[in-house]
């Protein structure tokens, strides 16, 4: 495939056209396909959404080189959240786009602005060695260059109107992005994670992530629930690319936040506490979703599905047992 403005090479394998200007940037944390940044491309316009870590600066440079856009074409660096899988290279690449301003969660600001306190944050779950492998560094915004979203507000690119949805439930600093032109939202984390390595012919599946400190199931399910009110065509998630078949892919999103709340309450009454907690949150988590795989089709192995879900399973018990000490 060939993207109108190149010189009619093909793009990068990282580099994936999603239709209606829209490509996935695959930011090569973790693991392929993983981690996504998304560009779009409007009349010779651009905008980022989400980011990845530092790291992925050469990616998301050389996807604008790739489309024959200059940095200075880009208006726009949309966060949905400031986790750093999502926003960790947004202070590099506001230095390499002149033009740009970066839209945040009004409650994500201040960590842009001065990430000091985000940076230790992420350190207590992780450890420094991990954030220095993983992460690199933190490189603050400007201040009189980030604007703060709002609720129902709408900025445009080269006039393509992109609305914001303030999204509270993975995190309180979270808003997912509506896009008219392919009536699709970028969730970010607040749809879930739907790894290629989980499709089969039903298609693509998708399971919610309780990622600490802020998982609040009651309002993930409220802002899930609003999301597809929508009516939505697609949605593209950082975790991984476009999927489509939106309706059976919420109901079961729905289905497997309901039963991760029921597995924490019944972890909770039991009394569980420290490591035993932990681990009953982990194999409560696996089987639950192991289960789903099964009825989608997944012929994985065990051992190959508990590889993949291995950050996911860690995290997700992690934000859960701070849920349930709420």
């Amino acid at each position: 495939m060939t993207a109108a403005g190149t010189t009619g090479s093909a793009l990068p394998a990282w580099l994936e056209p999603l239709g209606h200007g829209v490509y996935a940037i695959d930011t090569g944390f973790t693991r392929p396909r993983f981690d996504a940044a998304f560009l779009i491309v409007q009349d010779g316009r651009a905008a980022f959404v989400d980011t990845g870590t530092a790291f992925a600066m050469p990616r998301l440079l050389g996807a604008l080189e790739a489309l024959g856009l200059a940095t200075d074409a880009v208006d726009w660096v949309i966060p949905t959240h400031v986790h750093l899988d999502h926003a960790g290279a947004v202070g590099q690449l506001m230095q390499a786009l002149p033009q740009a301003r970066a839209l945040v969660h009004p409650r994500g600001v201040r960590h842009m602005v001065d990430p000091t306190v985000l940076w230790a944050g992420a350190t207590a779950v992780y450890g420094p060695e991990e954030m220095k492998r993983s992460y690199d560094e933190l490189v603050p915004v400007p201040a009189e260059r980030v604007q703060a979203s709002a609720d129902g507000m709408v900025v445009h690119l080269a006039g393509r109107p992109l609305r914001v949805a303030d999204t509270p439930g993975h995190a309180r600093h979270h808003h997912c992005i509506w896009d008219e032109a392919s009536r699709g939202w970028f969730t970010g984390d607040t749809f879930g994670l739907s790894y290629r390595e989980f499709d089969t012919a039903r298609g693509a599946w998708v399971t919610p992530t309780a990622t600490p400190v802020q998982f609040e199931p009651e309002a993930l399910e409220a802002s899930v629930q609003r999301l597809l009110s929508q009516g939505p065509q697609c949605i593209y998630v950082t975790h991984y690319g476009r999927i489509d078949d939106v309706p059976r892919l919420g109901r079961l999103l729905l289905s497997l936040l309901a039963q991760l709340v029921a597995l924490g309450r019944r972890v909770q009454a039991e009394g569980l506490t420290g490591d035993a907690r932990h681990q009953a949150l982990k194999t409560g988590q696996f089987e639950i979703f192991t289960a789903s795989l099964a009825e989608h089709g997944c012929t994985l192995p065990r051992e190959r599905i508990a590889e993949l879900l291995a950050i996911d399973l860690e995290l997700n018990a992690q934000g859960m047992a701070i849920w349930l000490d709420r």
